[in-house]
Formats: C-alpha cells, structure tokens, sequence
C-alpha cells in the first residue's frame, strides 16, 4: 500500500503559438483517501468558477448566457466524474498499485488537468537502474 500521494491541478492553454500550463494547485497528501478528496474539491473547484449559478447576486442580470450545444461542457464533466462512485474507486485502486492517475478534460481553449501519483511509487522509480543499452 502507498501512503502518500502528490496531487497536482493544471490548466493548459495556447498562448503566443505556445502550449502553457498554469498550475491552479499542488497538494501532498498523507493518505490516500485525502488524496481523494482534493482532486475531487479541485474539480469542483474548478467547475463552479467555469459555470457558477446564474442567479447568484454578484452577476449583473443577463452577464452569464448558455455555450452553444457543441461546446464541451467542462464544468458538467467535472462535477459527473467527482459523482462517479465507480470511477473514484477505480482511481483510488490505480493509485493504491502505485500507477500515475490523469484525468483531463477540454474545451476549445482550455484543457485542465488532474495528476496523482503515489511518492513510493516516485522514489522506487528513481532508485530502479538505468537500463544501458550500447549503441553501435
């Protein structure tokens, strides 16, 4: 079993012809149930500033308006997956094997990301050697 967990949230966007990540939070995670519950707080997070309730007092009246039906909808993704009692369990078990977990979603200009690894994994993984193959 692994015990601690590096969490990382990304958003990445073309910016000047460049790909960009902005990093929107990093938490390392003492358990594997915290772990858990911080991507799934940072998915909602997340969620709830692309798609806030329209009827909240700070917005002005008619200052949200509904996306075409083309577009993704990042925000209903989001909120599906942190209500996904299957999925969370399938990320709690890749996590507790010790395998990198991504979750990533797009819409057309933004892609934002969710990464977990456990830091065992992290550390077997440096101090496995290094393969050399000579070359001709």
């Amino acid at each position: 079993m692994h015990d601690e967990f590096l969490c990382h949230v990304t958003a990445y966007g073309v910016c000047g012809g460049r790909r960009i990540g902005v990093p929107l939070g990093t938490y390392r995670a003492p358990t594997l149930a915290l772990a858990l519950w911080w991507l799934r707080d940072r998915a909602s997070w997340i969620a709830q500033r692309l798609d806030p309730r329209p009827d909240a007092e700070h917005f002005p009246a008619n200052a949200l308006v509904p996306v075409a039906d083309n577009v993704p909808d990042v925000p209903t993704v989001l909120r599906a997956w942190c209500g996904d009692d299957d999925q969370q369990e399938l990320v709690a078990d890749e996590l507790a094997a010790g395998r990198l977990v991504r979750m990533a979603v797009s819409d057309e200009t933004t892609e934002y990301e969710l990464l977990a690894e456990s830091i065992d994994a992290l550390r077997m993984q440096r101090t496995v050697p290094t393969l050399v193959v000579p070359v001709a």
